[in-house]
Order: structure tokens, then sequence, then C-alpha cells
């Protein structure tokens, strides 16, 4: 069928004109593919599309065979439906060729099992994860562990729960050291678990690469407590030299992934975050950290601040969300706060959870948002 000249030119402008009446929240950003006309139909029929995806169609409009009118067109709701998924998906394709965004998560206090509360968190919710996971047979407010093997177990998937929200090429530092299970009679002997060694497995397989053993150093007597090397002392006699033990491992992993860390620089979303966040003044140049232990009446074992303060200032910038999963008595939460980042802290124990509850009630400004939740109120969510 042949058509005056211009034809084309005419059913786009009609098209266009329609458009600019019909969608002005979003006309700057739609435009129409070239018109073609269908026999069948007897109509001109023109695409609508985005300007920046211009090879899906969000609709159609039609125009009558001789260009006086829109005759037909797809209902305006579900183009406006159309365009909104696509901006969705074009804008975490922008992100994640472009800039980094993490999740806007605000900081959370949650009583529950890490397994199952970080089941409810989506990727890039935490930028750094720094803990010290309960002891083997050593804490009495966490259940025994039936073996070995099972404690590895359960610590394998907490770990890979904080892979899958940790963001890529992040870091997770793990405070570990070789337990001392003591013998049971006189006629057992003792047996030194080596937990560290068996960490670094799990981390490697789940997908971390290891990037330092830093050596928490103690002061000289911290562990003669424990009593081992006194029979040493007293007897002298060779094979029973047993050296008090004032190390612990602080094992630095990063999410593995093909990029170098200048990426994770460049692609930040905030630049002036950035630069905030520099290392100003003295740093530590060896791997070697003389720390004093930390003390706390409420809890058995707590991160000293120094320990945690280093961490999240060599392995964080500001306003970075830092997960410790195994949240204790909240000193990784509190060196956040005043660090000005945010922070998830996840304990299964109630004294815990209070405790840091308390603890950070009274040190956080209240124009600051702190979630207390527990567990029970993912599930509640999810019922919804």
């Amino acid at each position: 069928m042949k058509f005056e000249k211009g034809s084309t030119n005419r059913a786009r402008e009609l098209a266009l004109k329609w458009l600019e009446e019909n969608f002005e929240e979003i006309c700057a950003s739609i435009d129409c593919g070239l018109p073609e006309y269908d026999d069948r139909l007897d109509v001109w029929r023109i695409s609508v599309k985005a300007i920046k995806n211009t090879n899906i169609s969000l609709g159609e409009i039609q125009i009558d065979r001789k260009l006086t009118k829109i005759v037909d067109y797809t209902e305006k709701n579900l183009m406006l439906e159309r365009y909104s998924k696509l901006q969705k998906k074009s804008g975490a394709e922008s992100r994640k060729k472009g800039l980094f965004y993490p999740a806007p998560i605000p900081n959370k206090v949650i009583l529950g099992d890490s397994i199952k509360v970080l089941e409810n968190f989506p990727p890039d919710t935490a930028q750094l994860v720094i803990t010290s996971p309960p002891y083997f047979n050593a804490k009495t407010e966490y259940s025994e562990y039936v073996d070995y093997q099972e404690y590895l177990d359960f610590l394998r998937k907490v770990i890979v729960r904080c892979h899958t929200i940790l963001s890529e090429g992040r870091f997770f530092v793990i405070n570990v050291s070789p337990v001392l299970i003591k013998r049971t009679s006189r006629n057992t002997s003792s047996k030194r678990i080596p937990i560290p060694f068996d960490v670094h497995k799990i981390m490697d397989s789940v997908g971390f690469d290891f990037i330092d053993d830093i050596i928490w150093e103690k002061p000289e007597g911290a562990g003669w407590n424990v009593g081992r090397g006194r029979r040493f002392k007293a007897d002298r006699q060779p094979l029973q030299y047993k050296p008090v033990t004032v190390t612990e491992y602080v094992l630095v992993y990063r999410k593995r992934t093909d990029k170098l860390i200048d990426w994770n620089i460049r692609n930040h979303y905030d630049h002036s975050l950035v630069e905030e966040s520099k290392i100003l003044g003295d740093y530590d140049v060896t791997n070697i950290w003389k720390i004093k232990p930390g003390i706390n009446k409420n809890h058995p074992a707590v991160f000293p601040d120094e320990l945690v303060r280093k961490v999240i200032r060599y392995y964080s910038f500001k306003d970075d969300m830092v997960l410790d999963p195994f949240g204790g008595s909240g000193t990784v939460g509190r060196i956040a706060y005043e660090m000005e980042r945010r922070f998830m802290l996840i304990d299964r124990e109630p004294t815990y959870y209070n405790l840091m509850k308390e603890v950070l009630s009274e040190l956080i400004d209240g124009n600051v948002r702190v979630d207390y939740c527990t567990e029970n109120d993912f599930i509640d969510e999810e019922s919804e």
C-alpha cells in the first residue's frame, strides 16, 4: 500500500504528542520507535521505548490508516509498571558495573542464631566482618558440641552466611587460637586443638582468600593462670616443655574476587568518606600487635577495645556496616559507632543481648537509629 510522502513522520508526531499528553512525568525519558503500517489490522503501529534502553518495548500506540487519531494503545499503568521495572534493573546493573552502593541497613542488635538471622539480609549488607567465635567446649552459655567436627560444622554455617552478605572484595577478620582441653584424670593427657588451622580450611573452601596472620601478643604472664608450663618449671625434664601461651591469631581474609583492592576504593559511592577514612599518623608496621586483654565482669572473653579499633581502622571506611555474628558484650558495635561506622551484632544468649542493649542505649545519641530485635521478628515478617 502506498502512502503520501511524510506519512511515517506524521505517525511519529501524533504518537509523540499523545505521549506528552499522557506521560508527562516520564515524557523526557521515553521515545517512539519507527512507525510501521500493519495491513492486517489496517493501522499504524508505533512502539514506545525508554531512551536509555531502546531494545525493550514498554508498549504500543496504534493510529488509524489516515493518520487522524489514536485508535488503541497499551494500558498506561502497564507501561508505567514496565518502565519502573526497567529503571530498577538498569540501576542495579549500573551499580554493579560502576559505583558500589551498600545495602541501606541501620544499626542492629539481634537476639538469635546467626545462621538463621543472616538468611534474612541481602548481599552487600556488611562491608567488614570481625568476630571471635565461641570457644570449643569452653563457654558454658553455649551448648556443648557432640564433638569437634560438629563445632567446625557450626562455624562453617555461620561463615557461609557471612560470605553471602559481605560485599565483594571486603574483609573478614577472625580472632581464633588453639584451645586446651584439660585432662580428665591423672592417667590421661591434656589435648591442644589447632583451631586456627582448621578455620583456615573452612574460610578457603567457602570463598575467602587469606591475606594476613596478625599475632596478638599479650603481656608476659597473661596465660600463666591456665597452668600450662608449670610442671616443666618445677621438673625441667626434656619432652615436658610447654611454653605459656601469650598470643592469639587475628586472621585476615578477603572475599574472593578477581578485582584488586583499588577497585573497592575507586568505585566507592562517596569519595569524601574514603578520604575521611585515610589512616593518618602512626600505624602498625608489623603483624605483631601488643595489646592487653580486655576485661569485662559480665563476659569471660571480651575483645580489647584497641584490637577492634585497629581492625576497623585498617579494613573499613566510614559508614560501612561492621558485622559481628557473635556479639558478646558488644565491643564491636560500641567501637564501630565511635568510629562512625554502622554495626550489626548478633548473639543467641539473652544475657549478652540485654548487656549489648544496655551498653549501646546509654552510649548512642537518640538521633541515631538502632534496631533491637529478635530472631522471631524476622519469622513474623516472613509470615505476614
